[in-house]
């Protein structure tokens, strides 16, 4: 799927970040980034369909699994107009943007993870995760704490410096009702990115993170 080759194009780009550059290569994107990224969304179906039946692996070129290559510039200081990583979204069928919950690949020269869980949620939702945990701190300690997630996943994201109004400053799951992203990360090396294994590597790590994912598909009240 992934080989050195596809890095190497993401390097060129980096350096080449504008929109001659990328027609010129735009052969080179699809056979080293678009066409293996759609191979391993689909080799990713039937993996997810074992553990996260209620989450999509849509190979389309666009509006799947695959997140866009421009980037939305609109409202930022960087005008360069193309990204220069590889975003997968394995997202809950439910989902309608990057901010549902889902499983996510992050592919880039600097950087390779794995993602799980709710980046950036609206206000209504990230209000419902709270609650929930608010309600069920044993609950969510028990997702959180988990110890193959624990031991895979580290949490990640922004948190308020302040409790959230509504919410005891002494409430025992305090410091994750801060939070403004419920986001967990985990390794991944450039090697094992290119090497024969990533869709059974993919599959176990995103299963491991099975008991925060249910978590949060339960404060939304939809099936995980």
């Amino acid at each position: 799927m992934f080989t050195k080759a596809t890095f190497k194009f993401l390097n060129e780009l980096a350096a080449n970040n504008n929109r001659a550059w990328f027609e010129e290569n735009k052969p080179r994107y699809e056979s080293l980034v678009r066409e293996p990224a759609l191979d391993f969304i689909e080799a990713m179906d039937p993996v997810l369909a074992k553990f996260a039946p209620n989450f999509r692996a849509e190979p389309r070129k666009v509006g799947g699994s695959l997140m866009r290559v421009f980037r939305d510039t609109r409202f930022s200081r960087d005008k360069t107009p193309y990204k220069t990583n590889i975003g997968i979204q394995f997202r809950h069928q439910l989902g309608k943007d990057v901010h549902a919950p889902g499983f996510y690949v992050h592919i880039a020269t600097d950087e390779c993870f794995f993602g799980a869980g709710s980046w950036h949620p609206e206000s209504d939702q990230l209000a419902k995760y709270r609650d929930y945990i608010a309600q069920k701190p044993e609950k969510w300690f028990a997702a959180r704490d988990d110890k193959k997630f624990a031991a895979q996943w580290d949490l990640w994201g922004d948190s308020l410096t302040r409790p959230p109004r509504g919410y005891a400053a002494d409430h025992p799951a305090i410091e994750d009702l801060k939070r403004k992203d419920f986001v967990a990360l985990a390794a991944l090396s450039a090697a094992e990115v290119t090497g024969p294994g990533l869709v059974k590597l993919a599959g176990s790590r995103f299963a491991t993170a099975a008991p925060f994912m249910k978590f949060l598909c339960e404060a939304l009240e939809i099936a995980y």
